[in-house]
């Protein structure tokens, strides 16, 4: 783990999973921004979680860094904790950003694949949010959790039934979070991304002003950016009376289902 730099004592601190890359690195740049510390996690990108932090510090911000694997549990949530402590003692958001897919056909999928994406995209947030809450609990003075998502919170995609399982099961969570959460004045909240120009979907770094997709009403993928700018306002002083909602970021694709009915032309939807 590593921190470096100061800052006023009052400042809010956030932190971000999966923050190495795509939306999380986008969300933690865009929270600095807004002035907040944020604690930095990573899986596999030691690197890119290196280039969030310089990011963040450039902005004035502190940073701190530390791995988590979400594979294991529950120890992972661990993170959460020990990146409080070294900005401050103390979290006034979290962003479970971190998560992970398949594409695997669902009379194919193994027991070992189903419970990775499940701990990782579902048991995870759940932990690393216990973590959080507890925290803003003992402070007394409120909080934000937004959980990351997907369209598939909504609607399912062929390969992916243990990833479609997790998101969804994340939204109903949320929706318990927040229910029980807003006494303490602590609001949950899900963002559900389309599809997003990030190293997910291949496509890291990409202009998606030139990535035409005819099924998608905005015509081209979304920018990590224009996520982290929804999980922001989430997060900010703007959403105080927003609980309990899940906010698609899909440049429409979710109006798209009975359309895509009418139109597809062809068997290809079925295979991942």
């Amino acid at each position: 783990m590593s921190g470096t730099g100061t800052s006023p004592p009052a400042a809010e601190v956030a932190v971000v999973t999966g923050s190495d890359s795509g939306i999380g690195r986008a969300t933690a740049v865009r929270l600095a921004a807004a002035g907040m510390d944020v604690g930095i996690t990573w899986h596999s990108d030691e690197a890119g979680a290196g280039r969030t932090a310089q990011e963040v510090r450039d902005l004035g911000r502190r940073a701190a860094v530390t791995r988590m694997d979400l594979t294991r549990l529950p120890e992972a949530a661990d993170a959460v904790d020990e990146l409080a402590d070294a900005l401050g003692g103390r979290i006034d958001v979290l962003v479970n950003d971190a998560g992970t897919g398949t594409a695997t056909p669902f009379l194919e999928l193994g027991l070992d694949e189903v419970r990775r994406v499940l701990d990782v995209d579902l048991t995870g947030p759940l932990l690393c949010g216990q973590r959080a809450a507890r925290r803003m609990v003992d402070q007394g003075d409120g909080g934000r959790i937004v959980n990351v998502t997907s369209v598939h919170e909504h609607q399912p995609r062929v390969g992916a039934a243990p990833y479609c399982a997790a998101k969804g099961g994340l939204g109903l969570l949320t929706q318990v979070m927040a229910l029980e959460l807003a006494e303490h004045g602590i609001t949950v909240n899900a963002v559900a991304p389309g599809e997003i120009a990030t190293p997910m979907t291949g496509q890291e770094d990409a202009d998606v002003r030139t990535r035409h997709r005819p099924g998608v009403p905005l015509g081209r993928p979304g920018d990590a950016r224009e996520v982290a700018a929804v999980i922001a306002f989430l997060a900010g002083p703007d959403a105080s009376y927003v609980t309990g909602a899940s906010w698609s970021v899909d440049g429409g694709m979710l109006r798209m289902g009975p359309m895509a009915g009418s139109h597809l032309s062809g068997d290809e939807w079925r295979r991942p």
